[in-house]
């Protein structure tokens, strides 16, 4: 399952960065928000302390465009 989770959210952050080079704006942030969260659920799972921490400063981030 872990595997299944983690090429999700490759396949996911690759349309994210997809979306952005297109200018598909706030598409790419959604969906890069998306990945985030895969990727922190992944990260919980595996007790991956330095990719907990990307992807909660990540989803802030992401958070943060989405407001602005």
């Amino acid at each position: 399952m872990n595997n299944v989770i983690k090429w999700t959210a490759t396949a996911v952050t690759l349309l994210g960065a997809l979306l952005t080079s297109l200018q598909c704006i706030p598409e790419n942030i959604y969906v890069l928000n998306l990945a985030s969260v895969i990727w922190l659920v992944w990260a919980i799972r595996v007790k991956e302390n330095s990719l907990i921490a990307v992807n909660l400063g990540l989803l802030g981030i992401y958070a943060l465009g989405l407001i602005v």
